[in-house]
């Protein structure tokens, strides 16, 4: 073998192995435990970045880890290719958005390859194929005819300039992040998937996951925001129509001074009519945000309807106020108003001087309030006593529960709204009661009269799946003015996007082109035209793991998926915690309820990766701004602790100020070339370095001083075994005469070996394995014995070293493996290192001794030494003798295997 590692000869070697073996490719071996890792897929924006390296280096180290314990291991790879990004590079680059794709999914496949990852490259597929999609378009008519799909009108933000909706986070200050047009609120139809039906299975399913991440589930389930709450019927005065309320807090009720709706609720939209200012709201409601989030954060604002409801309980008539805060999509578009215990309702009242009615007291106030109500009753027969004498006398004094009722009630009215659960008062008939009582008494009431029921509510909303955009998969529905909106026929899919089109960004090219949209009906035979709307892209990232399991399938999936499924590890980043890994989960029991797939859930486990974050350079502009530089083009001064004390910048060697570390990304100029990385040190440094500098789930920071590192360490490792080769062939290991730094030395190995195997396994703690492989290496480096057994010591060891490391550097496993002169030509299919149980016994054991808790000095004893020889041992050391010289030994404390304690007077 080469003396010196050569990364670019050593990585193109096992590559080229492994294409021409089709290593990595996989079928079903139902005798043989299988194995399904499953990575996020890629969006193809251009090229990888580092993130990228991370996640995908997580999900290879396990696969080829779970490979070599005799698992039938899946790691399969495709690509996100549909969505916004690849119109926005259309429009920059004056391309077809497909062109634009497919050159960049040839090019990032050709840099995951380079990174050696164990994928079976036979099951690839890109999203915006046709051959994938009809599956999707086939399974949205299925869908359709089973009556979980459904379209309505639904308020969304309209760019009036590019003729599209915009996601919430496309609208900055009001106008389109790319046309800077002001945005509208507008009611379009807009396809929606059911996934409300199974808001209560999502959120029982949540508990049969405990390979899950807690905050994964924590804000999944808020995220379905179940409550259980009443739906209350107010009348509209002077009709017999109702206005329907749902509230979680009917113990309030007694509160309520005045009703919110939404400013599209019907009627608001009827009292405009000749009504300016609620007609000038209205129209000024219509731009903006319309995520929860943002009517959170805006000012409350709202205009009177001049209209009244009937309060259900007192009869008192209760204004109506068309409000900002109140969406029409969420619940019923209006809202009881408590400002005494809601925040939000408590700023709107004080905004409009609304009124303030306290109904909630905490115990201790109510308590207050009961003795108040005992004083005043016996200063009423008090004063009905003195009466009947010559002359009235004064018996009434303020007590301290007027203070503290009146304190109480005070910091409702110009503090702040009681929020917490508590005692009604002022509420009549229900005065006293707690929560509890009043839900049931009110529930029982309204149930009585007709006018409310319980109700159980779900924050959740159906999936709303259509996008006015062009690059995404068709919607499989036809539009007929005599038979309304008609499925596809399925012998009709898949309908095929056109891709070579010109793209201005503008208009959608469905919508601009009259011969893809016109149609012959499928029902009646007349004219008709399809639908221009494409799927939101979530879509085929919600069942793309299924597919991976069915090449070639006929349908969605094949029996195939009964053997695969479900994914066993699914690793990707926190931020899809809610939006892809819900509709993930949904669709998975759509595929189930279709009996296509078994289970109740698509991942067994999953593993949220940290981000990758780097130190950011900058110069400050005259005009406040920041410009930003790469840390490529950037050289910095370091103190001996390699913290940065200065920075210049490579091009001009003028200063420039180092920033905070922050996550890679375009808009800090921080991210890291992979690319240039592998260059410079080969994939597999990077991969090691990737692996050993954070744990999987913890942020990772980039230093190029650690890359340099690992480089190092791979070098050396690579030296220790050209050495051990060049000396010749080994025998064999004989155990039973070791030597004692024989066994010292294999003890160490199989206790790498029992960790490595557990920190792989169990923990997925890959810094650690690597820590421990690293502490051995140096063991061994200063293992200086040239005898026959030896030798073959440390052919067992290096071996083992080469085995363990196999996962996370697999270019140089390979290499060093056949340097050893192994029979296998694949160290993928050696079986992972087992801990022998003989060679982790030790013969002797290293003991702290403490003086009255104090770490005085260590001693060696036999394994099989007895308390009173470890004593006498301890008591003898010199370090120890010293501190307990003419003084008295209390106790002496044997903790075997760790520690003894002399306690001493």
């Amino acid at each position: 073998m080469q003396e010196t590692y050569d990364p670019k000869a050593v990585e193109a070697a096992a590559q080229q192995f492994w294409t021409a073996t089709r290593a990595f490719e996989v079928k079903e071996l139902p005798g043989r435990p299988k194995f399904y890792c499953l990575s996020m897929l890629p969006y193809p924006s251009g090229a990888l970045h580092m993130g990228h390296v991370r996640n995908y280096t997580i999900g290879d180290v396990i696969s080829r880890y779970k490979r070599m314990t005799g698992h039938n291991v899946l790691q399969p790879m495709g690509w996100d290719a549909f969505g916004l990004p690849a119109e926005n590079a259309a429009i920059k680059n004056r391309t077809a958005p497909a062109k634009w794709t497919y050159a960049n999914i040839g090019h990032m496949r050709e840099q995951l390859k380079a990174l050696g990852y164990a994928i079976d490259w036979s099951r690839e597929f890109a999203t915006c194929r046709p051959d994938y999609y009809v599956h999707e378009q086939r399974m949205f008519v299925r869908l359709f005819e089973k009556g979980l799909v459904y379209r309505k009108m639904s308020v969304v933000n309209w760019d009036p300039v590019d003729q599209t909706v915009l996601a919430n986070e496309q609208v900055v200050d009001g106008r389109g992040w790319r046309s800077g047009a002001v945005v509208e609120k507008r009611e379009i139809p807009q396809w929606f998937l059911k996934i409300t039906d199974y808001a209560q299975e999502l959120l029982d399913g949540l508990d049969a996951l405990p390979g899950w991440p807690e905050a994964v589930k924590t804000m999944q389930r808020n995220w379905i925001g179940r409550s259980e709450g009443l739906e209350i019927a107010f009348r509209l005065e002077d009709t017999d129509e109702r206005l329907c309320v749902y509230t979680t807090r009917p113990d309030t009720l007694m509160g309520v001074t005045f009703i919110s709706v939404a400013a599209e609720h019907p009627i608001a939209l009827a009292a405009a009519e000749g009504y300016d200012e609620l007609r000038y709201f209205i129209e000024e409601c219509r731009h903006g945000g319309t995520a929860a989030a943002d009517v959170e954060t805006q000012d409350k604002r709202g205009v009177f309807t001049g209209r009244y409801a009937i309060h259900p309980v007192t009869g008192a008539r209760v204004p109506i106020w068309a409000a900002n805060f109140v969406l029409m999509g969420y619940g019923t578009g209006a809202v009881m108003a408590v400002p005494g215990h809601d925040e939000r309702d408590w700023e709107f009242a004080q905004k409009y001087d609304l009124p303030i009615r306290m109904v909630i007291v905490s115990e201790a106030v109510a308590e207050a309030i009961a003795e108040l109500q005992r004083d005043l009753r016996r200063n009423d027969d008090a004063m009905e006593a003195a009466l009947g004498e010559s002359a009235p006398v004064d018996v009434y004094e303020v007590s301290e529960a007027v203070r503290v009722v009146e304190d109480f009630e005070r910091r409702i009215q110009e503090e702040g709204a009681y929020v917490e659960r508590g005692i009604l008062v002022n509420s009549d008939q229900y005065d006293g009661m707690d929560f509890d009582a009043a839900f049931q008494a009110l529930a029982q009431r309204f149930e009585r009269e007709g006018t409310g029921a319980r109700k159980i509510n779900y924050r959740l909303r159906d999936w709303g799946v259509s996008r006015q955009r062009y690059w995404g998969c068709p919607i499989p529905m036809i539009h007929c003015e005599r038979c309304g909106v008609v499925p596809v026929p399925e012998d009709q899919l898949p309908v095929v996007l056109p891709e070579d089109v010109a793209f201005s960004g503008v208009r959608s090219p469905l919508k601009a082109d009259p011969d893809w949209r016109k149609v012959a009906c499928p029902q009646c035979g007349g004219a008709a035209e399809r639908e221009t709307d494409t799927f939101d892209t979530f879509m085929e990232s919600s069942w793309y793991y299924a597919r991976y399991t069915s090449p070639g399938a006929a349908d969605m999936v094949d029996e195939r998926a009964r053997y695969w499924l479900p994914v066993d590890q699914y690793i990707g980043g926190i931020e899809h915690a809610i939006m892809h890994l819900m509709y993930f989960r949904f669709y998975h029991k759509l595929l189930r309820d279709a009996g296509m797939v078994d289970g109740d859930e698509p991942a067994t486990n999953l593993l949220c990766q940290g981000m990758v974050i780097a130190d950011t350079y900058y110069r400050e502009n005259a005009d406040g701004s920041k410009e930003w530089f790469n840390p490529a083009e950037v050289s910095v001064q370091r103190d001996d602790k390699g913290r940065g004390i200065g920075a210049t910048l490579d091009s001009d060697g003028r200063p420039v100020a180092i920033g905070s570390v922050e996550k890679m990304s375009k808009s800090k100029n921080n991210g890291v070339d992979p690319q240039s990385m592998i260059d410079k040190y080969g994939a597999d440094t990077v991969r090691l370095f990737s692996m050993f500098a954070s744990p999987p789930d913890l942020s990772l920071e980039w230093n190029e001083a650690g890359v340099e590192g690992m480089s190092r360490f791979l070098r050396r490792l690579w030296a220790q075994v050209a050495r051990h080769v060049a000396a010749g062939p080994v025998g064999a290991l004989d155990v039973q005469a070791l030597s004692a730094a024989q066994k010292t030395l294999r003890r160490q190995l199989h206790e790498t070996i029992q960790k490595v195997s557990d920190d792989y396994g169990r923990r997925l703690a890959f810094n650690t394995a690597i820590a421990a492989v690293m502490e051995f290496l140096n063991a061994l480096a200063k293992f200086d014995d040239a005898t026959p057994n030896g030798r073959a010591l440390r052919h067992e060891a290096l071996c083992a070293v080469v085995l363990l490391l196999n996962p996370i550097t697999p270019h140089v496993a390979f290499a060093l493996w056949q340097a050893l002169d192994e029979p296998q030509a694949l160290i993928d299919d050696v079986p992972f290192p087992h801990a022998d149980p003989t060679a982790l016994v030790r013969d002797a054991v290293m003991l702290a001794v403490q003086v009255s808790g104090k770490l005085r000095g260590t001693i060696e004893v036999p394994a099989s030494a007895t308390r009173e020889e470890i004593e006498a041992r301890a008591l003898a050391e010199p370090g120890v003798a010293a501190f307990v010289e003419g003084k008295t030994i209390a106790k002496v404390i044997v903790v075997p295997g760790k520690i003894v304690n002399i306690v001493a007077n």
